[in-house]
């Protein structure tokens, strides 16, 4: 890449960022206005400095490109010069060809305020126009060294991404898909949705359709039906529920142990509504450890909330791993101390760890009682 003349030393740097992009290193400068070193070069190179730094200085056009075989000016104005014109993707592939076969290429661009003299242009084997408004063709310098170095590195990478969407579930089969859809229906009839008669069966080949086109995974099938489920039972989640603070949840907690020292969490009465209370209205602490249970590789599916485990109910459990989390919520009474203790024994009794995460931990440093839990996992 030569610059001829540059006026700015930000376009300068905007350049070899640009060029950084692209993994293009190789930047020829020719009599910089404003000097080199360039202090607002490096400022605007966001990191390239690598490239300003080896960056080659010169005199003239003539020495710069002196030792090149395949030479190219950009230009957004004619010229009136017999040579050939292309754009920036047709040029990409002569320069991967060219230097594929031992050659050297460049690529001339000329000032800000005026673009490239006829005699420099004259200097080139190619002329690069690129395919903008003609009422509006000036291109920012930087932006020309990224559209032609965009160009390049698609060519010669194949255009390959860097990332592609994620595969957390494989596809759904017909069978999840008739399932769903039927289970659909079945709730769509309850409220008469597929009326008039004469007009049910196209609906629900429309309906069948929608779904079909999206390409659903396995997990979106489970999400979906769920989703009907719930507006059908009328069933309340979080996302009904409202977030409890720690005082009020620690509240709770004290009158369920109070209330539960002789019941079973499956009973009707006091202890299963506060047992649902708690489970509809997480606290915060409770609610970014279940989202990072859930979403994150290392656990998800792996653990269910507020999940009655015989007659005690953990904050989380792990029924493959054989594991129960407990959260500490600060300032707690001996009614909780103590009802947890007796979880704890009961439920060791019966081959289960019990981890307890302070509920400030959790809220200060998340990721490091994630680790802490990957850990108890990896030691069974």
């Amino acid at each position: 890449m030569i610059l001829v003349e540059p006026q700015l030393g930000e376009n300068i740097g905007m350049a070899a960022r640009a060029m950084g992009n692209f993994a293009l290193s190789r930047l020829r400068i020719v009599n910089p206005r404003d000097g080199w070193p360039n202090v607002a070069a490096q400022r605007a190179a966001a990191g390239a400095d690598q490239i300003l730094e080896s960056a080659e200085l010169f005199e003239t056009v003539e020495q710069a490109v002196a030792d090149l075989t395949l030479l190219f000016a950009t230009t957004a104005r004619a010229h009136d010069q017999a040579k050939p014109v292309v754009g920036p993707s047709d040029a990409a592939g002569q320069i991967v060809a060219h230097v594929a076969q031992g050659g050297g290429a460049g690529i001339l661009f000329g000032r800000e305020r005026y673009g490239l003299q006829n005699e420099e242009v004259a200097l080139a084997n190619r002329i690069i126009t690129f395919p903008v408004n003609p009422g509006f063709a000036s291109l920012n310098l930087a932006q020309a060294v990224l559209l032609v170095g965009y160009e390049w590195f698609k060519l010669s990478t194949g255009g390959a991404l860097p990332f592609t969407m994620p595969e957390h579930s494989e596809p759904a089969s017909q069978h999840q898909m008739q399932a769903f859809f039927d289970n659909l229906v079945r709730e769509l009839d309850k409220v008469e949705f597929l009326r008039p008669a004469e007009k049910r069966e196209t609906m629900l080949v429309n309906l069948r359709n929608i779904f079909s086109r999206m390409d659903p995974t396995k997990q979106d099938m489970h999400t979906l039906h769920g989703v009907v489920m719930a507006i059908a039972e009328g069933r309340k989640g979080p996302a009904k529920g409202g977030v409890l603070d720690g005082e009020q949840a620690t509240r709770l907690r004290a009158l369920l142990a109070e209330h539960g020292q002789a019941a079973s969490p499956g009973e009707n009465g006091t202890v299963r509504g506060l047992a649902r209370l708690l489970r509809r209205n997480p606290t915060d602490a409770e609610r970014m450890l279940w989202q990072a249970l859930t979403r994150d590789r290392r656990f998800a599916g792996q653990f269910k909330r507020q999940t009655p485990v015989g007659r005690h109910i953990p904050d989380f459990v792990s029924f493959v791993h054989r594991i129960a989390i407990e959260l500490v919520n600060p300032v707690e009474s001996e009614a909780i101390v103590a009802d947890r203790a007796g979880r704890r024994i009961w439920m060791e009794a019966r081959d289960y760890r019990v981890v307890e995460m302070r509920v400030t931990d959790v809220e200060r440093d998340l990721e490091a009682e994630l680790v802490r839990l990957e850990a108890s996992l990896q030691a069974q």
